[in-house]
């Protein structure tokens, strides 16, 4: 049976509330400075945004498609060049 986590915030919140008011200061205070160690933590990691993320993986995709239609064209000039191009032919030597 999987826990309802409506119940667990209900519980916390009760437990919470039970705590005496001092107890709920250095929570609270607890919590402002883990959530200013994770933040600044964030920051130094140099992270970016999904949007960022997505529009850099646009400019991959369009990339990689165009080197794929570039290589195909040079196959395929390279193929025509090949053709084209007469047999060479052997030095004759006296023997």
């Amino acid at each position: 049976m999987a826990l309802d986590p409506k119940l667990l915030d209900d519980l916390g919140k009760r437990l919470t509330d039970a705590l005496p008011e001092s107890a709920r200061l250095l929570q609270q205070d607890v919590e402002k400075n883990l959530r200013a160690l994770v933040a600044s933590t964030f920051d130094r990691l140099d992270l970016v945004t999904r949007e960022e993320f997505e529009v850099q993986k646009g400019v991959l995709e369009r990339t990689r498609r165009k080197l794929e239609e570039l290589e195909r064209r040079v196959a395929e000039l390279e193929a025509v060049l090949l053709d084209s191009t007469p047999p060479q032919q052997e030095p004759k030597t006296d023997s």
